[in-house]
């Protein structure tokens, strides 16, 4: 897998996930390969391109 692969995510993907706590849209953060819930404060981590949509994964963001 080339670093594209392992760095980028599929805009399609990211227009239908929503987080499943709030059903608010989610932001796609590169650098620390998460998806972001600004609602939920909380970041669902990326593994080997499978966003990992479980709250219990999900890691809480700082204030």
């Amino acid at each position: 897998m080339t670093t594209e692969q392992t760095h980028s995510f599929d805009p399609k993907l990211l227009e239908i996930l929503v987080c499943p706590l709030t059903k608010t849209n989610l932001e796609y953060n590169a650098e620390s390969q998460e998806l972001i819930s600004q609602a939920a404060k909380l970041a669902y981590p990326i593994r080997n391109g499978i966003p990992i949509m479980l709250p219990d994964e999900a890691r809480a963001l700082e204030d």
